[in-house]
């Protein structure tokens, strides 16, 4: 127990003041450039924005493919249907699954688009 003490109180006097609190700042300000300086090691500036652009292109090329396949899963349907009501086909059942298929992409993409616009309003609060 008395090492204990010794080294509080050898901290409380290293530390304590004045003097003290400018020792810390001044680290703290070596630590905070130091991972500055190791951070443009990592990942220079010019790679940086061309991650962020390959990865926005990466996102929105994705999103991109999913809206055309549920586009080209609600025309399906309304080829089933424009064929059944015409009496080109009779197969009710292909034609309500096809239906039912639409309107669960439809629902999905909605959801997606819910949880984005949530997620920007969120990032514009924070500025805020």
């Amino acid at each position: 127990m008395s090492s204990i003490g010794g080294i509080g109180g050898a901290s409380g006097s290293a530390w304590g003041g004045a003097s003290g609190l400018r020792e810390i700042m001044q680290l703290r300000a070596q630590i905070i450039e130091k991972s500055q300086i190791l951070q443009q090691i990592h990942s220079p500036q010019t790679q940086s924005v061309g991650a962020n652009a390959s990865s926005q292109g990466h996102f929105t090329d994705r999103l991109n493919e999913a809206m055309q396949s549920v586009n080209a899963t609600q025309q399906r349907a309304d080829q089933l249907t424009t064929a059944y009501e015409t009496g080109q086909t009779q197969d009710v059942a292909k034609v309500m699954l096809a239906r039912q298929e639409a309107s669960v992409g439809f629902e999905a993409t909605l959801q997606v688009r819910n949880k984005l616009l949530s997620a920007y309003q969120d990032i514009m609060k924070m500025g805020v």
